[in-house]
């Protein structure tokens, strides 16, 4: 018998699924949590596709919409009332999925191997059968980085991937010294970062 989470996000496919209701956005992620005599349904959602990009507010609302309308004419939570919390996720998202290792490209990441150990890289390409990774050194406990691999290519295949991690920079990739520190990457990490706290809450 499939979980409540996964009852709820069974119903919402059918949102998803339609172009017109789903505002380009992918279904990432479904929890429902109990919160006194109400429950809590909290939908993540990301852009469908795999080109980097961010989550837009204006689609966030048109599929909350959606959302609640799906839920409201379905019976998946009872009677109970419940608030709905429609976010995006934030940069700490790990990633598992192909598009996820697609829409970090040029990102540094730390890559989780299903045989055991890491790697620090760059995502240079992300095609059907991996991941083309541009080793960065990592750092050792007490001793500077081993600077051995730095900028060798290594093809990371899906089946070898557990999960990827995207690493926040504090200096912009190609940045020049006389560039302020402290400074992000790019602007992506704190534009995750805001819409990952900025759902959409309805009250039921």
């Amino acid at each position: 018998m499939p979980s409540l989470d996964e009852a709820v996000a069974g119903v919402l496919e059918a949102v998803f699924a339609d172009e017109s209701r789903s505002a380009g956005l992918a279904l990432e992620e479904v929890s429902v949590s109990t919160a006194g005599r109400r429950r809590v349904v909290r939908v993540v959602v990301d852009l469908a596709g795999e080109e980097a990009g961010e989550v837009d507010l204006e689609a966030v609302a048109v599929v909350s919409a959606a959302v609640s309308e799906t839920l409201d004419s379905s019976d998946v939570l009872g009677a109970a009332p419940y608030t709905l919390e429609v976010t995006s996720p934030g940069v700490d998202r790990p990633l598992t999925a192909p598009r996820h290792w697609a829409r970090a490209r040029g990102r540094l990441v730390r890559v989780v191997l299903a045989g055991g150990g890491e790697l620090l890289g760059r995502v240079e390409s992300v095609d059907a059968d991996g991941v083309l990774l541009r080793l960065e050194p990592q750092p050792v406990k007490g001793r500077p980085p081993r600077a051995k691999d730095v900028g060798v290519p290594r093809q990371v295949p899906f089946a070898e991937l557990v999960r990827g991690e995207v690493q926040v920079e504090f200096r912009r990739a190609g940045a020049s010294p006389d560039d302020e520190p402290g400074e992000l990457d790019d602007e992506q990490g704190e534009l995750d970062d805001e819409q990952g706290d900025a759902g959409r809450e309805d009250e039921q």
